[in-house]
């Protein structure tokens, strides 16, 4: 099994749901970062789903721009990106490891070389934002080439024709948005009804992780309690670190306690 599967496997028999925290590579800096990334998973993170980034993030809220803002501004680039995620795979051998980022990131560098990149860095999934599934087959050849993970959006109001092309496609999970429009923890999620998630269940979808306005204990715990496999939450986690730019020390506290509450309401017993 690979690293999703072992981690879905491992939850499903403890009956809890996954917790994703997501941040932007590189903000507010490259040390920083690695002590973030070292924090979210010793509080208890599942796995980690990463940004690289980039200068026109049309699906982030302003939160999430403002990280990409204060990375570029420290010169971040891709390569500084793999280089934190090669130290952290050194040191959580196990864990999931994601990339949620924009397909130009990846054209610029050549599809076929950014994979590979990825891989040897010790990515196991990338997730396309502005690559719809029926703009995805590029980075699948890629992704096969190089054993990543492709990762694909099942929007709240997918057809009935979509969902299935991302039933036979997306793998490691599928990324559930728990609403329209951009990121943000101001907006909070529309639970998707049990309806939906039983219908992406019968199609065999990769396991549904709920995205977008994951903010608080409760959605989490609804989330997992509906039927879906766990949660993401990137602005929630963002903000964290953008209020506490000034003590490192008080951020990583902070972060510590917003995982480990994050993480306890995926417990369904």
């Amino acid at each position: 099994m690979d690293r999703y599967q072992q981690m879905f496997s491992g939850l499903s028999e403890k009956k809890e749901g996954a917790f994703i925290p997501f941040v932007t590579l590189g903000d507010p800096d490259k040390e920083t970062s690695i002590r973030i990334l070292e924090t979210l998973l010793e509080s208890g993170a599942d796995a980690l789903e990463l940004g690289i980034p980039f200068s026109d993030p049309i699906a982030d809220g302003p939160t999430l721009q403002r990280a990409s803002i204060r990375a570029l501004n420290n010169s971040i680039k891709p390569s500084d990106c793999f280089a934190i995620i090669k130290k952290i795979r050194e040191k959580y051998s196990s864990v999931p490891i994601g990339l949620l980022l924009y397909s130009n990131l990846i054209l610029a560098k050549g599809v076929d070389e950014f994979y590979q990149d990825a891989a040897d860095a010790g990515v196991d999934s990338i997730l396309v934002a502005d690559a719809p599934v029926r703009e995805s087959a590029p980075f699948f050849e890629s992704a096969k080439k190089s054993g990543v993970k492709q990762v694909l959006i099942a929007p709240p109001n997918a057809t009935d024709e979509t969902l299935e092309s991302i039933s036979l496609q997306s793998e490691a999970y599928t990324y559930l948005l728990g609403r329209s429009g951009v990121t943000g923890a101001e907006v909070a999620a529309e639970m998707p009804a049990e309806e939906l998630l039983g219908k992406l269940k019968s199609l065999k979808v990769a396991p549904p992780v709920l995205g977008f306005g994951i903010s608080k204990p409760e959605q989490v715990a609804k989330a997992v309690g509906a039927g879906a496999a766990g949660a993401i939450s990137g602005s929630a986690t963002v903000n964290i670190i953008e209020e506490n730019l000034d003590d490192v020390t008080a951020m990583l506290k902070k972060l510590s306690h917003f995982v480990a509450i994050m993480k306890k309401a995926t417990k369904l017993n």
